[in-house]
């Protein structure tokens, strides 16, 4: 067996769709038996490949609201059954392995366990909890500087963004890391999109879709308070929200938004759609608004333009990165005034609203297949570091 080990640890236990969840589940979908999906199980205490519940998880359309992993407790008196009576060694990992690799912000345990598999290589998303400690989860933040640590373990990281990787090769600078892995920009897929309709001629007001999981750093505060202010005003649109909570940073948005609602405002909130519902979305919408204040990637941005619907969002950072193709209408900040004077703008401006929405048809992205390839091409050629 010469299998790639794919580390499912937490995407394998949560129905979440964040964007860690769903590079992850898309490295699993398309690397298919190339890759071997396997989880270190803490009740077992040993590494082993995904159990059938597991598989369905990884497999479930109905995307979740909780972002924790679940473990059945079924799921944990086998593993301490199994490593009570000696048997952990049978589920452990034995075979011709060609490498590791994680797509996931992993645990300590994770960490302290890492197979001896070459070449080991982590896919690092962001390092927003570093940056903006404050509107990151309490978690995130005490674990991020052990797990930046930890990367330096690996023979390669593949940053999502040149942002990304250049915030990693900062921290590890200021670290003063003697001899840190590798770090290549391997930017993020997306779904292929096929016969994408042009944005529906309304008899009602127009539709702003924004789709994120509702937190401190995705800015949903400003976003409110801008249409709020286009609302008062006498702007005619709806605005659709749709993503999951986060429950420490996210609750401000949520009872901004309720409140809205409860005032008679056009506000639709459908929390976590399976992958159908967000397509519906993207479809009916007119245009998008991400008004994120940083990602390490912004796979919302591209999925918008793949389907041929502007989107305004930040012109700094990752998203910069996203928005210098064509497409967006990019902002110097994303402060609810700011936000406002956009949002207006597109709604007056059908003739720019069309050009943004033709220099997105027009962009090509690079599709799931197409980064499952290009980072197994280049964990194939990694040095082995000592």
């Amino acid at each position: 067996m010469a299998a790639l080990l794919l580390d499912l640890t937490h995407t394998s236990h949560t129905r979440a769709r964040t964007g860690i969840q769903r590079v992850a589940r898309a490295l699993h979908h398309e690397l298919g038996s190339a890759a071997a999906a396997v989880t270190h199980d803490p009740f077992l205490g040993a590494w082993r490949t995904l159990e059938p519940w597991e598989r369905e998880n990884l497999a479930a359309n109905q995307a979740g609201s909780g972002r924790g992993a679940h473990w059945p407790w079924t799921a944990r008196l086998r593993g301490r059954w199994r490593r009570a009576t000696g048997r952990a060694s049978a589920f452990a990992l034995h075979g011709d392995y060609r490498g590791f690799l994680t797509a996931e912000v992993f645990s300590p345990a994770v960490a302290a366990g890492l197979p001896e598999f070459f070449p080991r290589v982590a896919i690092f998303h962001d390092a927003i909890a570093l940056r903006y400690p404050e509107l990151s989860p309490a978690g995130t933040v005490a674990r991020f500087p052990g797990y930046l640590q930890e990367l330096l373990r690996f023979d390669g990281i593949a940053a999502v963004s040149d942002d990304s990787r250049l915030s990693l090769l900062d921290y590890w600078r200021w670290l003063g890391a003697p001899n840190p892995p590798p770090v290549k920009t391997i930017s993020l897929g997306v779904d292929p999109m096929t016969a994408v309709p042009p944005a529906p001629v309304r008899a009602g007001p127009p539709v702003v879709l924004s789709v994120g999981t509702l937190e401190g750093r995705k800015n949903h505060l400003a976003l409110l308070a801008a249409c709020d202010t286009l609302w008062a005003r006498g702007e005619k649109f709806e605005l659709q929200l749709v993503g999951a909570a986060q429950r420490q940073t996210g609750r401000a948005a949520l009872e901004k938004l309720r409140a809205l609602q409860a005032a008679g405002r056009p506000l639709r909130y459908d929390g976590p759609l399976p992958d159908e519902g967000v397509a519906a979305a993207y479809a009916r919408c007119t245009f998008t608004v991400y008004p994120s204040l940083a990602e390490g990637f912004g796979l919302p941005v591209i999925e918008s333009l793949a389907r041929g619907r502007p989107c305004i969002c930040s012109a700094h950072g990752a998203l910069g990165e996203l928005s210098q193709g064509g497409g967006c209408l990019a902002l110097e900040t994303v402060d609810a005034a700011s936000l406002a004077a956009a949002i207006a703008r597109l709604l007056a401006a059908p003739a720019e609203l069309a050009a943004l929405s033709a220099a997105a048809h027009a962009r090509r992205f690079k599709t799931w297949p197409e980064y499952a390839a290009e980072l197994a091409a280049w964990m194939r050629g990694l040095p082995r570091r000592g």
